[in-house]
């Protein structure tokens, strides 16, 4: 049996916070004790979470495409995205892929082949420190799908499938001349040219519709949501096929209509910690103050993960109730709820020591499974303490997330 013990820290538990410590044996949480023990690792009043469970990242993307014409070997692109990850307090991270009929682009672009990136994904998950898994962004519009959904599940680490249609006019794309004028700039053609490419796609995508395909096939196997999603109409399709999130979803209306139906809501970080969304949808603090978001992502930029947490509890939020947006409400959206997304006994050891700093998450050490998979050099435990964070909330109790 191996012994970690991780004292003097203040530990966020799903419902309340102590002063204390956490024991770890054999990679998973044995004991929380209201006091500190003089032997173990000495976290010197850090703030202790669950590791951070990100849903839906395309942080990949800049990794392997750091400039357009500038390509990295994705065996380098996911290693670099890792030990990001862990330095943001991040301990499970779902990488998106899209899967779609268009697939000339190199492997991991918008517009490569996202099952071949699943497949090589999978294969290199087990040489990285965090735990990795692969967040499907299905595209509704292109047939056929059967043999591609057989194949995704026979992989293992496959996180969630998202529903997203990307048919110009809709959701999130439907300033057409905004996208005419993006393909004009990207491809070097006339926008007669581009009008005429993109009536073209237009009316195909129409024609489809593999939803239902996707359900027969997947409920039940995996989670399925649906992204950007703008209407009740849209809402009430995703439910229909058996979708349980409504990712970034674009209007009030819409996440109003998916908290109806029971359906969980995932908003994005940098949405909140920039007080709206980059392109003029959904703002998630609008969501945010009718109770409507259950989970927040990373959606393209880790660091803003822990900064929002941080800005919820500046803004009267209790760290708790904070914390479970990130941690326990993914974990219960993936399925993992049971072993993962918060700090009890019985569940997995992936923790996180933080010190907030300069309004955002100073990540000193993280744990996955038990084992230290980070460790920052620089001490901020003097400038935590002096006042950060501090008592206004600490005594909160948190809502439940049940």
């Amino acid at each position: 049996m191996t012994e970690t013990v991780l004292t003097n820290a203040r530990i966020v538990c799903p419902d309340r916070e102590l002063q204390g410590t956490v024991v770890i044996e054999d990679g998973c949480i044995a004991d929380i004790l209201p006091s500190s023990l003089p032997d173990g690792v000495d976290l010197r009043g850090a703030i202790l979470i669950p590791g951070i469970i990100d849903i839906h990242t395309d942080y990949l993307e800049r990794e392997i495409s750091p400039r357009p014409s500038a390509k990295i070997p994705l065996e380098l692109a996911l290693h670099t995205m890792d030990m990001r990850a862990l330095s943001c307090g991040l301990t499970t991270i779902s990488t998106a892929a899209r899967i779609s009929e268009e697939r000339e682009g190199h492997m991991g672009s918008w517009r490569g082949d996202g099952l071949s990136l699943a497949k090589r994904f999978q294969e290199l998950i087990p040489d990285m420190r965090a735990h990795h898994m692969i967040h499907i962004r299905w595209s509704t519009n292109f047939e056929p799908v059967a043999e591609i959904l057989d194949e995704l599940l026979e992989l293992k680490s496959i996180a969630n499938l998202v529903f997203n249609d990307d048919t110009p006019g809709q959701r999130q794309f439907r300033d057409i001349e905004a996208l005419l004028q993006q393909r004009v700039n990207r491809q070097g053609i006339s926008i007669e040219e581009a009008r005429k490419h993109m009536q073209e796609r237009m009316e195909k995508a129409s024609k489809v519709n593999n939803r239902m395909q996707v359900k027969s096939r997947v409920a039940g196997k995996i989670p399925l949501g649906s992204h950007d999603d703008t209407t009740i109409d849209h809402v009430l399709e995703a439910f229909a096929s058996d979708a349980t999130l409504s990712e970034m979803p674009c209007s009030i209306e819409a996440a109003r209509k998916a908290k109806e139906l029971g359906m969980m809501v995932c908003m994005g970080a940098p949405n909140y910690y920039r007080g709206g969304s980059h392109c003029g949808n959904l703002a998630c603090h609008d969501a945010m103050a009718e109770n409507l978001v259950d989970i927040i992502c990373s959606d393209y930029h880790f660091p803003s993960m822990l900064a929002c947490a941080i800005r919820m509890v500046e803004e009267g939020m209790s760290l708790s109730a904070a914390i479970n947006l990130f941690t326990l409400n993914p974990a219960r959206h993936l399925g993992l709820g049971a072993i993962t997304g918060s700090i009890e006994v019985g569940k997995r050891a992936d923790l996180v020591a933080f010190h907030p700093h300069n309004g955002y998450g100073d990540v000193a050490r993280v744990w996955v499974q038990g084992e230290e998979r980070f460790s920052s050099l620089i001490d901020r435990t003097r400038q935590s303490n002096e006042g950060a964070m501090e008592s206004p909330y600490r005594d909160k109790e948190a809502v439940s997330a049940d």
